[in-house]
């Protein structure tokens, strides 16, 4: 190897070499990002980092998926410190983790994985009455998610008295068509 190549070879390995130690760096800024999210209400993170202060650092990638190690999507965010991350599903978990690259296209090896399990809003039930004394059950939940809607008399024997999937509206309604048979009728969610 002539002198030339050796001297580019330290320099390709020094800057491989740097980028290295920025993925280290990116690493601890995921580890403060976990401290630093923000849910949003419509199922959105916003994960904010520090900035490297290595001037090779042209920009940031953040992956991030369903399952650990797999990362199904990607997001340039050129040098921003923040990313809001949209239409996360709840009560799933996302898996994040992220790479620097330099202006010649040089990509990180990826930072230790971060993971956030996006809230589950809080259920509510709402009951009304129609003119012809039919029970309706109004309830919001996670989207697709399935509740049996039991009824009783008496607190101790619980009948199921319909099945519901929550739409993509976040809530159902259920009728209770045989309300009027009753002098009194309780009801419940269960699922």
């Amino acid at each position: 190897m002539t002198k030339l190549n050796q001297q580019r070879a330290q320099y390709v390995l020094h800057r491989y070499s740097e980028i290295t130690r920025l993925a280290k760096v990116v690493i601890g800024l995921l580890i403060c990002m976990a401290f630093i999210m923000f849910v949003r209400a419509q199922a959105n993170v916003k994960l904010a980092w520090n900035p490297s202060t290595n001037p090779i650092v042209a920009g940031y990638d953040i992956y991030y998926g369903g399952s650990s190690g797999v990362y199904t999507n990607k997001t340039s965010v050129g040098t921003a410190t923040s990313v809001t991350i949209p239409n996360l599903v709840n009560g799933a978990t996302y898996y994040f983790a992220a790479t620097t690259y330099s202006a010649a296209g040089a990509e990180s090896a990826l930072s230790g994985e971060v993971a956030y399990t996006v809230p589950v809003p809080v259920s509510e039930l709402q009951l009304g009455v129609t003119p012809a004394k039919q029970f309706v059950l109004t309830m919001t939940g996670p989207v697709g998610h399935t509740y049996d809607i039991q009824a009783t008399q008496d607190f101790i024997t619980w009948t199921v008295i319909g099945t519901v999937t929550v739409g993509a509206n976040g809530s159902f309604s259920f009728t209770d068509t045989n309300a009027a048979s009753f002098t009194r009728r309780f009801y419940r969610t269960r699922g």
